[in-house]
């Protein structure tokens, strides 16, 4: 008996995976590449990567909401348990992110064996080749605005703020820790490609990955969500202006900066 695939369910995986490869060739300026299974595969797992992940902010910041809740039920309320059960979902999410890092590697390993050859870059590309010099400056900041904020507030003599302000500090070190986990990954991936042009993709999304990492979710917005009106006026002041400048950064970064397929091209140049 023959079966014939309906119409509704759309064509089958690879070839989607195959035809997005492609709009991403001609995305990047890649227009003389063709779309191959292995370009296809590596960019398939990390689309679907970046969805997952894109769970984590939200996660911990109603994890920290909920960690936060006690603290306005009165100095009986205050109990060890809810950081506790904070510090254990920090945990878990980075055993997660690490979970989803093998998922990446596996499946650029698997796409690596099957090529009758590899090329390598032969210059290690580091922070500063990936990540450039812009972003970087901006990621320092970043988290250290992200920690000033609930490490001022344990000056204040309010022992509601002092509360809130120990669960901020949990919720920006985990996702201070996920970052580093994320980049430290990314950056000792092995290259996976068979020619200069999946060589060039290689470092295309090495640059697109490191860049969206920088994106300052957790940072500016966890600090806003469970402190600003319960903490005096200056500290909210304080919060509203890094909120605002640390997204106006990474706009401007991203509009500024050179673009990810320009950075590779010139990372390619120095072989």
């Amino acid at each position: 008996m023959a079966y014939e695939s309906s119409p509704a369910a759309g064509p089958p995986a690879r070839a989607v995976d195959l035809r997005l490869a492609g709009h991403w060739l001609a995305q990047h300026g890649l227009t003389g590449a063709r779309p191959t299974p292995l370009l296809a595969a590596r960019l398939a797992v990390r689309r679907r990567v970046r969805l997952v992940a894109q769970l984590t902010p939200a996660v911990l910041i109603v994890a920290s909401a909920l960690a936060a809740r006690p603290v306005f039920d009165g100095p009986q309320a205050r109990r060890p348990l809810p950081l506790l059960a904070l510090t254990t979902l920090v945990i878990g999410l980075l055993l997660a992110q690490a979970l989803l890092d093998r998922w990446v590697r596996r499946v650029d390993r698997r796409a690596g064996a099957a090529l009758p050859r590899r090329v390598a870059h032969p210059i290690r590309l580091g922070r500063r080749a990936v990540l450039g010099r812009p972003y970087t400056v901006f990621v320092v900041a970043a988290f250290a605005g992200a920690m000033a904020l609930p490490g001022s507030a344990l000056a204040i003599p309010d022992p509601t703020v002092r509360q809130l302000a120990v669960v901020v500090l949990i919720g920006q070190l985990g996702a201070t820790a996920i970052f580093t986990m994320q980049l430290r990954h990314l950056l000792r991936r092995p290259v996976v490609a068979e020619d200069e042009d999946s060589l060039t993709a290689d470092v295309i999304m090495r640059v697109e990955d490191a860049r969206d990492l920088t994106t300052p979710n957790v940072q500016s917005s966890l600090p806003m969500v469970l402190m600003f009106g319960a903490a005096p006026g200056w500290w909210g002041a304080a919060a509203v202006a890094y909120l605002v400048l640390s997204l106006t950064a990474s706009v401007v970064l991203r509009f500024k900066t050179a673009s990810s397929a320009t950075v590779a091209r010139r990372a390619m140049s120095l072989r």
